[in-house]
């Protein structure tokens, strides 16, 4: 087979170009610009375009499939030439179905916990010596790739998102994954530039369900009152969905770590720990499933409680969530990906749980659309208010990228309620926290909590730790 990528530089169009080239597929790309780490990967893999731009003439009709990506233009000149010698144009969530739809299928949705519940499902079946392939959103550790594609494994996990498919296919990605397991994690409004109200969001996780395969499995935290009452108000009945709640396990935090049972964690926080429930759920339908089939490895009987706990004792989260960046035995530096008003709380309560006598110093970045846009901020009051001292930035540059008038830090402290300092400047922010004092803070020391789904402007949080501590 001979595929073409257009818009080959993305984050999750690489990953499966290069899943496809280990696969044995001949893969092509363009691209009007590549960057790290992306550009590296694929020219490890000799798939980095020789010349950055869009060439009609690359499109042939000796190609099988055009994937297309979601940052490329409906007037692409590839496309349009792809549309015209009528070349099957695959959406990258397509592509994949395409690529499993042989196999059982786990879907992780929801607005909150998709990457860290697929990862921990990955790293249980690995445990257990389960092969699957798999997509994720994150690079996760013991995994080389993001996406991994064979024609052997019977099983693929699949980190369902919900923001659109491509710019011809205007459907959220994980309505077309058609899950034999689905998994609803938590609903919370987000991606407000192309779901303009909550109903409208909240009505793409309805849409998740009735697409679940017949006699398929739903697995939902019923702590979620949004989850909750989408789930009640389905047709699960109809289709004879089998349906798993879960809620969070009891736990107990000992020396700073968390404990479940017997079993000590390297992971702690509420939204964490629900996490794990979703995807001890998961790891046990797939024992079913590939049991029914005479498919499990020699000797196991399905995937049990005890051989997950023992495997979920070593996982030690995906990357940027809750990632501990450096600690000493007075102070800790975590990163993590929280950019949502419940990301933010459960984040922030997490590390007042874990470490309850240490000063917490929270820092988020507004990046998405979504957070910042006027009338979305009003979602974020108190969202920080466990922190002892809370800061907020934001950049005047990301406004203008993304097309948005300005914002007065004003309105921004006004939002989110309480004694929160607002930056648009990410050197001052650093300043602010070099002049602190951290591992000698008293009466326990310090802990500093760094959330966004972007950079804060480039600032380095390994060199920021080293100074720190």
């Amino acid at each position: 087979m001979k595929v073409h990528f257009i818009a080959i530089g993305g984050s999750a169009m690489h990953n499966l170009a290069i899943a496809l080239c280990q696969k044995g597929i001949a893969v092509t790309g363009s691209d009007d610009e590549i960057f790290d780490p992306a550009k590296s990967r694929l020219e490890k893999y000799g798939l980095l375009p020789e010349r950055f731009g869009w060439y009609p003439e690359r499109i042939t009709k000796e190609l099988d499939a055009v994937v297309l990506g979601m940052h490329a233009r409906e007037d692409n000149p590839e496309l349009l030439r792809a549309q015209e010698l009528g070349i099957k144009i695959y959406s990258y969530p397509e592509y994949l179905y395409e690529q499993s739809k042989d196999k059982m299928r786990i879907v992780v949705g929801g607005s909150h916990g998709k990457t860290t519940t697929t990862a921990m499902i990955l790293h249980v079946l690995a445990h257990c010596g389960i092969e699957a392939d798999y997509m994720v959103g994150a690079q996760l550790k013991g995994f080389d790739v993001m996406v991994r594609l064979t024609h052997t494994a019977k099983v693929m996990v699949i980190e369902g998102d919900e923001y659109l498919t491509s710019p011809i296919d205007r459907r959220p990605k994980f309505h077309l994954y058609h899950p034999n397991v689905g998994i609803i994690t938590g609903i919370e409004w987000d991606h407000i530039n192309v779901f303009p109200t909550f109903d409208i969001y909240r009505e793409q996780f309805a849409k998740f369900i009735e697409l679940i395969e017949t006699d398929g499995t739903l697995i939902y935290c019923d702590e979620d009152k949004e989850v909750h009452r989408v789930v009640q108000n389905s047709n699960f009945e109809i289709r004879n969905l089998k349906l798993l709640p879960y809620v969070c396990p009891e736990h107990r935090v000992v020396d700073g770590v968390t404990e479940i049972g017997h079993t000590r964690l390297r992971i702690f926080g509420h939204h964490n720990l629900l996490n794990l429930t979703a995807a001890r759920l998961a790891c046990r339908q797939v024992g079913i499933a590939l049991r029914d089939a005479n498919l499990l490895p020699k000797g196991m009987v399905g995937v049990t409680d005890e051989q997950f706990d023992e495997a979920i004792a070593t996982f030690e989260g995906a990357s940027k969530r809750l990632e501990l960046v450096k600690k000493s035995d007075t102070c800790a530096v975590y990163k993590d990906f929280a950019h949502a008003p419940s990301k933010l709380r459960a984040t922030i309560h997490a590390m007042r749980e874990q470490y309850p006598e240490r000063r917490l110093v929270a820092c988020m970045e507004l990046h998405t659309f979504s957070s910042l846009t006027a009338e979305f901020l009003q979602q974020y009051a108190h969202s920080m208010d466990e922190a002892d001292v809370r800061c907020v930035y934001f950049s005047q540059h990301a406004l203008q990228l993304k097309k948005l008038p300005p914002l007065d830090p004003d309105e921004v402290r006004r939002a989110f309620g309480g004694d929160v300092e607002v930056f648009t400047d990410s050197a001052a922010m650093v300043a602010k926290l070099k002049a602190m004092e951290w591992q000698h803070a008293r009466p326990c020391g310090a802990n500093l909590l760094m959330m966004s789904s972007g950079n804060f402007d480039g600032i380095d949080i390994a060199a920021l730790a080293d100074c720190l501590i």
